[in-house]
């Protein structure tokens, strides 16, 4: 049962950030039936699933809920403010009891305050014995339905809380004792419903057995009045047309996420056992063991490929979470502020995903606070109310561009200044450019606020969103026009688990760099390195290409070859190049972190196991190219000033 449970506790967190993503909207909306019926079925599915799997707190919490969307959903009550509100109240309540973490007389005391708010702003439909109707209900499990964790008893008990309910039990198909199973179901019911809500109502009660069971739902004649003569009134049995059939296979598997990482884990020890391999084939020259190989490359490649495919999920479900964030900020801070989101089906591996709530809450929370004004100043100054915050999600070869925008009054690069004036970080006679500025937020305790809130102003917002990313082998990018907004761009690698890399050695050493960064491979002659003046500099068809040996920048005793190669790589600063012995070609880079001694090494990524047993490092070109211009002053006046493409900006 413990099984079901959990299930059942990973499913509700998934319905309840359904139901916020509903209520929000809704509170944009307030007459979209569409929405309320969203609601409504998450509510009913967290109350039934809950009875089912032993919560029954959370059932008889939800019941009253439901109850209220309902009759939202029947017209009988209007979509409030302070409705949706208290619902918004109720998914934390109903997260604090999937998994207590406090005394049960305080969450139920907590559940009791807010049905009693509930009550006050709902009026319970009128159940008057003259507008009540008898329904005649005939319901027969399968045998089999206890197998999947449904209680028909607990049904039962639901259809007596909409009337009153008489109820005969069909015993004929027990067993005799000797030959009963347990674990089976031999009874059925007969009933007789009386009650004022509509069919629908009663057939909701039944939504998750219908493909499981007999069940015929009729109205019955009226009772008579006393001094009337009684007409029988015997259910009708459903016939074979009306016998509901099952369901369709499920085609999906809820999955564990440990099982998953395993399998991910397994597919990497085989790309690099196919590697292996891969190179013995080649020393023995054995066109038989040369096949097989080829084979179980080919085999190993689309089974990284569908791994790799299955850890990859929807940023939608993190993005949508964050509507609540903006709701709640909102009211704390007194702004109307409303979120965009663009790109919520961009895919990123889960690991990431999992990673990148805390930043970009940081992020959100920034905006809230610091970047959107109040309503006055917008209005004063001629802005649209509510104010906007988009957040956006979009690829770019092998990783993903997250974009947080606000249209609110942007950096002040006058008070970032001064502030880092103040903290020491820059000298006064300093000379800054615009992003020099923007990236001065990022320092750690760097915090323009005048007061310490809630919301921020203690300087460790920006600088846990920074190294947050960084850990995620990511980077990010500040821009700010003043009065206009400001956008936060972070740069995500799909996978941390398994990449395409380019295999390059350098003397007797090995790098691997990511292939979707890598454009292509030119040679580099002595005629070359004459004609560039002793500049770091190559011509590559018209353009001029800074580069740096990767034999100097890591101080490695390598003699200098006549005919050197140059791998063009795509970076934040546009094209570089990095100066290899010799290309080896593409590689399967199953990703091992160097562990915490090398956590300060920021150019390296990771490394890998080679084929022959050898480790290889994973360079990553973004950060060695930052890290070469901050090092080389005169390449980085040179060239980064200098007017050149550059790409994915």
């Amino acid at each position: 049962m413990d099984q079901y449970r959990q299930a059942y506790q990973e499913e509700a967190r998934e319905l309840l950030a359904e139901l916020e993503s509903a209520l929000l909207a809704l509170d944009q909306d307030r007459e979209n039936r569409e929405l309320v019926g969203r609601a409504f079925r998450a509510l009913h599915t967290i109350k039934g699933s809950g009875a089912m799997f032993g919560f029954d707190d959370i059932a008889a919490f939800a019941h009253d809920l439901e109850t209220a969307f309902d009759q939202l959903r029947n017209g009988q009550l209007a979509a409030t403010t302070s409705l949706i509100n208290l619902t918004l109240a109720a998914c934390d309540q109903i997260r604090s009891m999937l998994q207590p973490d406090e005394p049960g007389s305080a969450v139920r005391a907590r559940s009791a305050s807010m049905l009693a708010e509930l009550t006050q702003l709902t009026a319970p439909p009128s159940a008057s014995t003259e507008t009540a109707r008898p329904w005649g209900i005939h319901f027969r499990p399968k045998p089999d339905i206890l197998l999947n964790g449904t209680n028909p008893i607990l049904l039962l008990r639901e259809l007596r809380g909409l009337g009153r309910l008489e109820v005969a039990a069909d015993t004929s198909a027990l067993p005799p004792l000797a030959e009963l199973d347990p674990e089976r179901c031999y009874v059925a019911w007969d009933m007789v419903l009386t009650t004022a809500v509509p069919l629908e109502a009663i057939r909701d009660v039944f939504l998750f057995v219908e493909g499981d069971c007999e069940l015929t739902i009729e109205p019955l004649p009226d009772r008579p009045k006393p001094g009337q003569p009684a007409e029988p009134q015997h259910p009708a049995r459903p016939v074979a047309e009306n016998a509901t059939t099952s369901v369709a296979a499920a085609s999906s598997v809820r999955v564990a996420a440990h099982k998953l990482d395993e399998f991910v884990n397994l597919v990497g020890e085989l790309v690099t056992v196919q590697a292996r391999l891969g190179e013995l084939a080649a020393r023995r020259a054995d066109p038989e063991i040369q096949a097989v190989s080829e084979e179980i490359e080919r085999l190993t490649t689309e089974l990284r490929e569908n791994s790799m495919s299955i850890r990859m999920l929807p940023l939608r479900t993190t993005f949508e979470r964050f509507r609540r964030l903006v709701h709640d900020l909102g009211s704390e801070l007194g702004k109307d502020v409303q979120l965009v989101i663009e790109g919520a089906e961009t895919e990123l591996d889960k690991t990431v995903i999992e990673q990148l709530n805390d930043p970009l809450v940081h992020l959100i929370r920034n905006s809230m606070d610091h970047g959107i004004e109040p309503t006055e100043a917008r209005r004063a100054a001629g802005k649209p109310i509510p104010a906007t915050i988009h957040l956006s999600a979009t690829h770019s070869g092998a990783h993903v561009l997250i974009r947080v925008t606000d249209d609110g009054r942007g950096l002040d690069p006058e008070a970032i200044r001064a502030r880092a004036l103040a903290q020491g970080l820059v000298e006064a006679d300093a000379r800054l450019s615009d992003c020099d500025l923007a990236s001065l937020i990022l320092a750690p305790g760097f915090s323009t606020a005048r007061r310490v809130t809630d919301v921020s102003g203690r300087g460790v917002g920006m600088d846990v969103v920074r190294r947050s990313i960084e850990a995620l082998r990511g980077s990010m990018e500040i821009s700010s026009r003043p009065g206009a907004g400001m956008a936060v761009t972070l740069r995500l690698p799909l996978t941390l688990a398994i990449i395409d890399g380019l295999l390059v050695r350098v003397g007797q050493s090995h790098f691997v760099l990511p292939l979707a960064n890598s454009l292509e491979c030119v040679e580099l002659t002595g005629q070359d390195i004459a004609e560039a003046h002793g500049n770091h500099i190559a011509n590559v068809r018209g353009e001029l290409i800074p580069y740096v040996r990767l034999s100097e920048y890591f101080q490695m005793p390598v003699d200098r070859r006549e005919r050197e190669q140059i791998m063009v790589v795509e970076t934040e600063h546009g094209h570089f190049g990095f100066v290899v012995d010799q290309v080896l070609g593409d590689h399967q880079t199953v990703i091992k972190n160097l562990g915490r001694l090398y956590r300060n090494v920021q150019v390296v990524s990771g490394a890998t196991i080679l084929g022959n047993g050898s480790v290889a490092l994973i360079l990553d070109p973004h950060r060695l190219v930052q890290s070469v211009l901050q090092s080389d002053s005169k390449l980085s006046n040179r060239f980064v000033h200098e007017e050149k493409p550059t790409h994915g900006k």
